[in-house]
C-alpha cells in the first residue's frame, strides 16, 4: 500500500497574535490536476498520532472507499492552551473559530488544490475538539459543510447556539458517544456526565432538522473507541 506524506508547517494568526502549528497529510496520489476535500482536525496532534489517522486515509484510498481528501490537524500548545481555544467560554474561543474560517480556510486554499465550497470542508474533534468543531460550524455554517464529532462536551452554550441556529440544511454532523461517558474526567478537575448532554444535543439537532448520523457506542471517553471509529466516520462522510 503506497503511503501518503505529512508535512509540518506554520501559519501565523492576526486573530490569535501566534504562530499556529498544522499537521497536514497529503495522500499519495496528491497532485493539483486533481480537487481535495479539507479535513480540519482541532485536537491535531492527537489525531495524527492517536488516532492514526493518515494510516486509516491511506487503507480508504488504497480501496477507493473515500474520494481525495487531504487532513489538516491543528494541535494545541497545553492543556490550558486548549482550554482556552476550544471552550465556549475560553477566553481565545471567538478568535480561534475566527482564525479556522476567515485565516486557516484560506490559507489552505491557496496553498493545495482545493473545492473551495462548504461542502468541501469538513472539520472533526474528539471531546472538547469536538465541542469547537460544531461552534465552528454553526458560526461559519457556509464556510463548513460537515462537521464529525467525537464525544463532545456539550454545555448550555453549545445548547443555546443550536436552539438559535437557523440554517439546519447547511452542513451534516455524525454524532457519536460512549454508553459508559458518565463520569469524563475534566482537566479542570473533578468528572462530569456526557452521555444525557449528548443526547439533550442530538435530539435538540433533530427536531431543527439537521442531517444528522448519531450513534452510542460501547465504551469510554478515550481513543480505544474514536479511533477505530474513524473508518466509519471518513467512509460516511466522504464515501465513494
Amino acid at each position: 500500500m503506497t503511503t501518503g506524506k505529512v508535512e509540518d508547517l506554520s501559519i501565523y494568526s492576526k486573530e490569535l497574535q501566534e504562530d499556529m502549528q498544522l499537521l497536514v497529510y497529503l495522500p499519495s496520489n496528491f497532485s493539483p490536476l486533481y480537487k481535495y476535500t479539507l479535513v480540519i482536525a482541532s485536537d491535531g496532534k492527537d489525531y495524527f498520532q492517536l488516532g492514526r489517522i493518515p494510516r486509516v486515509v491511506d487503507e480508504l484510498l488504497a480501496n477507493q472507499e473515500i474520494e481525495n481528501i487531504i487532513v489538516v490537524g491543528v494541535p494545541y500548545k497545553s492543556v490550558s492552551d486548549r482550554n482556552k481555544k476550544y471552550e465556549p467560554t475560553g477566553e481565545q474561543h471567538g478568535a480561534y473559530v475566527r482564525f479556522l474560517a476567515h485565516e486557516l480556510v484560506p490559507f489552505l486554499d491557496e496553498k493545495y488544490p482545493t473545492y473551495q465550497v462548504g461542502m468541501g470542508r469538513a472539520l472533526i474533534g474528539d471531546s472538547l475538539a469536538a465541542t469547537v468543531s460544531l461552534m465552528a460550524a454553526l458560526k461559519y455554517p457556509n464556510i463548513f459543510g460537515r462537521v464529525i464529532l467525537q464525544s463532545p462536551k456539550v454545555g448550555e452554550d453549545m445548547l443555546k447556539a443550536v436552539e438559535a441556529f437557523n440554517s439546519a440544511n447547511s452542513f451534516t454532523v455524525y454524532h457519536v458517544i460512549g454508553k459508559e461517558e458518565t463520569a469524563v474526567k475534566l482537566s479542570t478537575g473533578g468528572t462530569e456526565d456526557f452521555v444525557e448532554p449528548n443526547r439533550k444535543l442530538n435530539n435538540l439537532m433533530k427536531n431543527k432538522g439537521f442531517s444528522i448520523f448519531y450513534e452510542e457506542f460501547d465504551g469510554d471517553h478515550t481513543w480505544k473507541h474514536w479511533q477505530p471509529d474513524l473508518r466509519r466516520a471518513l467512509i460516511q462522510n466522504f464515501g465513494m
